[in-house]
């Protein structure tokens, strides 16, 4: 869908994207995504330091690799979430956000390292963060994508449709 089409869909989608930012689900998702962004800052540059000093070559490639994938997640699902909290404190308006360009991309599948080859501290990030990451794209694609590709809701319609089954036509 181009940005376009999103835009021309988006008057009828921005009650839904509005209630979506102002809900409770919004709200939890977006402390959460926003407290893994900063454990994961806290353990590359703590902890993951130490930790990747010790690994062998190979792994020590593989944790580069690893964590380069971690942070570009992260970012994409705190890039998403602070468009949805600018919808919420009328920074943004609801139909800007249908723009093809804050769509999450799906990630492409990448054979890694043996993960016991990996620190704990960075194979449980990227469990937590692809868990997370999933759980917004599945968000990202029901309000933004999939609902554009229903017909707008016709309530005039449903109406006469609901007369017609009850008098017949």
């Amino acid at each position: 869908m181009t940005d376009l089409n999103a835009s021309a869909a988006a008057p009828w989608r921005a009650g839904v994207i509005q209630d979506f930012a102002k809900s409770e689900l919004f709200d939890r998702t977006f402390e959460e995504g926003m407290m893994l962004v900063e454990e994961t800052a806290g353990y590359l540059d703590g902890a993951g330091r130490h930790d990747s000093k010790i690994l062998s070559r190979n792994a020590a490639l593989a944790y580069a690799t690893e964590s380069m994938r971690l942070t570009t997640r992260l970012m994409q699902v705190a890039s998403w979430l602070l468009v949805q909290r600018a919808v919420k404190e009328g920074e943004m308006a609801a139909e800007a956000a249908c723009a093809e360009s804050y769509r999450l991309a799906e990630e492409t599948a990448v054979v890694g390292a043996a993960v016991e080859e990996l620190p704990y501290g960075l194979v449980n990030l990227l469990q937590r963060s692809e868990r997370l990451y999933e759980r917004v794209r599945h968000l990202d694609k029901r309000m933004y994508v999939e609902i554009a590709l229903e017909e707008a809701p016709r309530p005039v319609q449903a109406h006469f449709d609901r007369l017609t089954a009850a008098f017949g036509g």
